[in-house]
């Protein structure tokens, strides 16, 4: 069942909180066309994130529909099935593991194929990179990852959905010589988006407890609620 706030152009207004709990990685899109306002909203949103010392060193390509889009879209999808074939094949999602069509696995292979096969059909995807300042390191993620967050927040606030991934990394080459990108440049993610066909929910994870310690490593903290849940 769609989600009320994916359905039309007016979204209802949407808690932070209950953002942050209900933004679901969206791969099942609607090739419909986002608006500007939409588009505009969400990476306004994006470039509001925190970076280090404020150099604000964040960039976005956003790829809709004009003649070199089509083909970077293209050149994605072909690197997006390659990356799911790999996948799917080391992870177990082929055989035996999906023969019940109603378990996880097979739900999620589903999905998986789905998402690489239509690809081309996303209509935004947004390449985020960071303009580099310096040599690369471990932390530098620190200065674009908040800002993908941000968007994939925005764009939950909006009615639209999307998904962080890096399978751009198996055409990289290609892609930076056809979108004139720069040595300098790092393409941290690539994040397709749109409308979600279905809609978003309660996230999966573990309880609270399970990730929380107090005053030393492994010791649980006793203030937190028994059963995980923050109301």
């Amino acid at each position: 069942m769609d989600d009320p706030r994916t359905s039309h152009g007016s979204p209802e207004p949407l808690d932070v909180l209950e953002a942050i709990a209900t933004t679901r990685a969206i791969r099942r899109i609607r090739p419909d066309p986002v608006s500007d306002d939409d588009l505009a909203a969400v990476l306004f949103a994006a470039t509001r994130a925190p970076s280090g010392s404020n150099r604000q060193p964040f960039r976005f390509l956003v790829l809709r529909d004009g003649p070199i889009a089509a083909q970077a879209k293209a050149l994605l999808a072909r690197g997006f099935r390659a990356g799911w074939d790999a996948k799917s094949a080391a992870d177990g999602y082929t055989g035996a593991a999906t023969a019940d069509p109603t378990s996880r696995k097979a739900r999620m292979a589903r999905t998986m194929q789905e998402f690489v096969d239509t690809f081309q059909d996303v209509p935004v995807v947004v390449l985020p990179c960071l303009v580099r300042y310096r040599e690369p390191s471990s932390y530098e993620g620190a200065s674009i990852y908040p800002a993908c967050q941000n968007l994939l927040l925005a764009a939950r606030a909006r009615g639209l959905g999307g998904v962080l991934t890096e399978w751009h990394a198996l055409v990289e080459k290609e892609l930076r010589a056809l979108l004139d990108i720069p040595d300098g440049v790092f393409i941290a993610a690539t994040i397709p988006l749109g409308r979600p066909r279905g809609g978003h929910g309660p996230v999966r994870r573990r309880p609270l407890t399970d990730f929380v310690y107090d005053d030393r490593w492994g010791q649980p903290a006793p203030w937190l609620p028994a059963d995980g849940e923050v109301g």
